[in-house]
């Protein structure tokens, strides 16, 4: 774990009568705390560091260098869904993700499937959103979906380009991944509910730990 920094305000006169905004030093502002996940390898938290006045509130959410498996994200997302959804588990063997829940409560749920990796068959659940403020990594080969908790928007971050041929899926109640979606009756697409069993994956589509490209 270590805690990122940043340039922050420093009010200062106006010529027009209000306030400029000055930098403070990098090493005095804090804009995160980066924390790698003890469960599944590669897999980042990020606790934004929060800044408030009488207005609202701020937050940097995202910054590429906080993860080392970090490349540009050039395609960016925004899910809206109702309370009781779940959307996973989905998986790609090569892009990343980075997701940010803005509004509501989601419960995420990851499953590593890399061969070779040390975390191999580990399952990790988090809540993100406003009860837990934080952003999250995902590496190429852990599948990852949620349950919206209460009604939410997740935006999400990618490094490629959507690809069908890389859009790819485990079904969200295998009982080898044992998930934990915390809803009940749960709303769940056709495109899910049709995801093979992990056992079912074919080396093929089985990512392997170390590799992406």
């Amino acid at each position: 774990m270590f805690s990122a920094t940043g340039q922050a305000a420093a009010a200062c006169p106006n010529r027009a009568g209000g306030t400029l905004r000055e930098p403070f030093s990098r090493d005095t502002a804090p804009v995160a705390v980066i924390t790698a996940s003890d469960v599944i390898a590669d897999v980042i938290v990020v606790s934004p560091d929060v800044h408030g006045d009488e207005r609202g509130k701020f937050r940097e959410t995202y910054r590429r260098s906080w993860f080392p498996l970090g490349r540009e994200m050039v395609q960016g997302s925004r899910s809206d869904k109702e309370a009781g959804s779940i959307v996973g588990l989905h998986y790609h063997l090569h892009q990343a993700d980075y997701w940010y829940v803005s509004r509501g409560d989601a419960r995420v749920v990851l499953h590593d499937l890399r061969r070779g990796s040390p975390t191999d068959g580990a399952t990790l659940t988090i809540e993100m959103g406003e009860r837990n403020d934080v952003g999250l990594f995902i590496p190429p080969g852990v599948a990852h979906g949620f349950a919206a908790l209460t009604d939410l928007t997740l935006t999400y971050l990618v490094d490629g380009y959507y690809n069908p041929v890389d859009e790819l899926g485990v079904a969200w109640n295998d009982p080898q991944i044992g998930a934990e979606w915390g809803v009940g009756a749960p709303v769940v697409s056709d495109r899910d509910r049709a995801n093979p069993l992990r056992s079912e994956l074919g080396l093929d589509v089985l990512p392997r730990f170390g590799t992406r490209t």
